[in-house]
């Protein structure tokens, strides 16, 4: 693997309005409740389109991958690929809301929309998923997906994980219009292990939020390694794939695809440094599988209010990398007081423990923490992993807490 270098790089998604808000956040939305016939039938009509079953991913074989969903040749050019692969692709656009502080106004509100990518990749019985990078839907309040025939979907996040930056949007089969569902399909999932340097590629995404375009370049490089920071965090990313495929800001969670219109890639961040050019980004796919057929089972919820949601009852701070890096440190959250009589006290929770997942899912600054509570009710129990400062070193334990609820304290 080549050394890790620190260049600065973008996320390629897509801002309106104001400087985008960097909260890392968790997004869920609620599960869609009975089966339906129309959903079942809805279901079929896109699994027949591909592969058959494909619930779930990870339950079609390579052998049935390798004779029913992936052609047994190359297309001769750019074109054909992107005819067959854009309806496997959609356009994501999310509004969150952002908090500012000035000092003439004091803290005021403010809507943003940010404009993404992403390809579907699956079905259940009652939704669509659709593969997208984690930082396109992070905060958002609400998620709108276009398909290729520009037909706009509400959605909800299925699930997340922003140490890898992937996650997973769900959109209701019920919603779906049957002429879109004629059109559409499951993006066929490639090998990037066997790609190779200077091989071409096509990525197909929501570039500036203008719709679906398309643009072409090589493989330049295997297993780069890259280390994003802001004025909060740094995260380091690695084994990624390096094209010259122009990738900008709104193709975030679009494919790579080869030329045998299979995804390798999902298109993440491109260089920014003035003396860079045709420098992008993409997570390979083979890394990323295991990951979002993690995220696809996952329970689907909605954004509450603050004062709906349940809480925990601590203050903390992220640590930061260097102390990761120099002293051995857990990446997380570093618990530095909790409430008295607090859910997090009753739960075992101490100053000085560290945070590292929440439900399952990665916890890797305190703003992920706060944004992931937002999906959860008063009263659930949550399993939390936690690493004890116990003689001068750092142990694993899992602590399970009841969240509480604020307007109890009101």
């Amino acid at each position: 693997m080549l050394n890790k270098k620190v260049i600065a790089i973008i996320a390629a998604v897509g801002m309106t309005g104001a400087a985008a808000g960097g909260a890392a956040a968790y997004v869920f939305a609620n599960a869609v409740g009975g089966e339906t016939p129309a959903a079942r039938a809805r279901a079929a009509s896109v699994q027949e389109q591909v592969i058959g079953e494909v619930i779930p991913v990870s339950d079609v074989s390579s052998s049935d991958a390798e004779t029913d969903a992936v052609p047994d040749f190359s297309y001769s050019n750019v074109a054909d690929v992107a005819e067959a692969c854009m309806p496997s692709v959609v356009a994501i656009t999310a509004e969150s809301v952002q908090q500012v502080m000035n000092m003439w106004r004091g803290t005021y509100s403010y809507k943003s929309t940010s404009a993404g990518s992403g390809f579907i990749i699956g079905s259940n019985d009652d939704e669509l998923l659709i593969c997208t990078n984690e930082h396109v839907v992070n905060n958002a309040t609400d998620l709108t997906v276009t398909f290729a025939d520009d037909t706009n979907v509400s959605s909800q996040v299925k699930g997340t994980d922003p140490v890898n930056d992937l996650a997973i949007v769900a959109v209701s089969l019920n919603d779906i219009p049957e002429e879109t569902m004629d059109q559409i399909k499951i993006a066929r999932i490639g090998d990037s292990d066997s790609m190779r340097v200077g091989e071409q590629v096509v990525a197909i995404g929501n570039a500036l939020g203008y719709g679906q375009s398309v643009t072409t370049g090589i493989v330049s490089a295997k297993d780069r390694s890259l280390v994003s920071a802001d004025a909060s965090d740094t995260t380091s990313y690695q084994h990624l794939i390096q094209t010259d495929a122009a990738i900008n800001p709104g193709n975030s969670g679009g494919a790579l695809m080869n030329m045998r219109g299979e995804v390798i890639g999902i298109n993440s961040a491109k260089a920014a440094a003035s003396a860079s050019e045709g420098m992008g980004y993409a997570i390979p796919v083979s890394l990323a599988m295991p990951i979002l057929e993690d995220l696809m089972t996952q329970k689907t919820r909605v954004m509450l209010d603050a004062d709906q949601a349940g809480y925990m009852g601590i203050s903390g701070q992220g640590v930061s990398s260097e102390a990761v890096l120099f002293y051995g440190i857990p990446k997380g959250v570093y618990v530095t007081g909790v409430e008295s009589g607090s859910p997090a006290e009753q739960a075992g929770l101490t100053e000085g423990d560290i945070i590292t997942s929440f439900d399952g899912q990665p916890i890797t600054g305190m703003r992920d923490l706060q944004s992931v509570q937002l999906y959860y009710e008063p009263g659930e129990e949550v399993e939390l992993k936690v690493y004890g400062n116990s003689d001068d070193y750092y142990k694993e334990k899992t602590l399970t807490v009841t969240l509480g609820d604020r307007r109890s304290l009101q």
